[in-house]
């Protein structure tokens, strides 16, 4: 049996991070996504950071299970094209700055007139009022004005540092996601087809708040005293490596003293229970290290694992691949993509016991399903001629990998 969104067609106006990875989630659950590419070769993403065959890694990896369409939308012929398709859609997702699909004609107002029963979704930068609302913007800007990197700066010098990771996209991308499946459950109970808008600034806001802002969120008087950063999980040195030690719980700092021979840490005062700990964190992590550096990293696991303290070792993106865990779990798969080759990336994620995921399906070349599509709506082959003649569609039969 198809996934849990099978049936559910996605218009995906999209590009690069955070709306394309939305629509892959979805697409990874089910539902039929059609990507809207303009002409130039579309999205940009295609071609950033390593690829093979026009192909880079991180477009296959925002944009599998998809089906692309190329069309000049700045032409009249071009948004009938994209009307018709609408026609058949449940949901539209577009992430151009605010007032760009209004001068497009392609607006939640006119398709959902058209529509009632559209889920139409508007994702923003900074929203679509105030002084930074027509902003250009990426995960980095984001990361800089939500707080993200302020969140991270270095202990000792204050100084901001960016998460390695597109962390405000990816965020925004999976609330996203569930704002369309809580919307299709609505429209499912009877609410119909509504305007969905969600900012980058929103999401990432919601997503750093609960611990990140945890020292101003309680307001006025009689709060206890801050968390300060030094308290937070740290990856420590061993004889021969590192590892990460967390010790939220009393009993479990308790257990993780006694392991390396530290029982008298737990006794003192200054670090017995988790407020004074917090409070004391530096002079707990320099006896800590002390202790630590003099195992190797073998002998930490062994001990910790028998205290039952929670604990990692260090995982290498280049071997992650070969950890145990991930192998016995069946989190990585391998597929062969006719433009970009052999790809290893995430299975679909969840396990759907009544409703089990499809084998992924890579992602689309650019235009690789216009002539599929504009059949789909009626257009056969003498008029896909005069579309692409006329410069309004673009149609491409994948180019197998050089």
């Amino acid at each position: 049996m198809p996934g849990p969104l099978h049936g559910i067609r996605i218009i995906d106006l999209t590009t690069m991070a955070s709306g394309p990875l939305a629509t892959s989630i979805l697409a990874d659950q089910g539902a039929d996504v059609i990507k809207i590419e303009g002409p130039g070769g579309g999205d940009g993403l295609r071609t950033i950071g390593p690829s093979r065959g026009g192909l880079s890694a991180v477009f296959a990896s925002f944009n599998r299970n998809k089906r692309s369409i190329a069309i000049d939308l700045r032409k009249a012929r071009g948004v009938e094209i994209l009307d018709r398709l609408v026609a058949s859609a449940d949901v539209f997702v577009q992430n151009f700055r605010p007032g760009a699909v209004e001068r497009m004609g392609v607006d939640a107002d006119r398709y959902r007139g058209l529509h009632p029963d559209l889920v139409y979704v508007s994702v923003s930068g900074f929203g679509e009022k105030g002084p930074m609302a027509q902003s250009a913007v990426y995960d980095s800007v984001m990361q800089a004005y939500s707080g993200v990197a302020m969140h991270q700066a270095d202990l000792e010098t204050g100084e901001p540092t960016f998460v390695r990771s597109v962390v405000c996209d990816k965020g925004t991308a999976i609330q996203t996601a569930q704002l369309i499946t809580a919307a299709l459950l609505a429209r499912e109970r009877g609410a119909g087809g509504q305007h969905v808008r969600v900012s980058m600034l929103h999401a990432s806001l919601a997503f750093l708040w609960p611990d990140g802002m945890q020292n101003y969120s309680l307001l006025g008087e009689g709060v206890s005293a801050p968390l300060q950063k030094s308290a937070l999980p740290m990856i420590r040195p061993t004889k021969d490596g590192h590892i990460a030690i967390s010790y939220i719980q009393d009993r479990q700092f308790l257990a993780l003293c006694k392991s390396i021979g530290r029982e008298e840490l737990a006794k003192d005062p200054r670090f017995a229970t988790a407020d004074p700990r917090s409070r004391n964190a530096r002079e707990l992590q320099a006896l800590l290290v002390e202790t630590l550096r003099e195992n190797t990293t073998a002998e930490l696991v062994e001990r910790l694992a028998e205290a039952d303290v929670p604990y990692a070792t260090i995982g290498d993106p280049r071997t992650i691949h070969e950890d145990p865990q991930v192998i016995a779990t069946d989190l990585l798969i391998e597929t062969d993509h006719p433009i970009a080759g052999r790809l290893r990336q995430p299975r679909p994620l969840g396990d759907f016991d009544a409703t089990p995921l499809e084998f992924p399906r890579g992602a689309p070349g650019y235009g690789e399903h216009t002539a599929e599509l504009l059949r789909e709506i009626g257009l056969g082959a003498d008029a896909l001629g005069t579309l692409e003649r006329d410069g309004i569609v673009i149609a491409r039969a994948p180019e197998p990998n050089a």
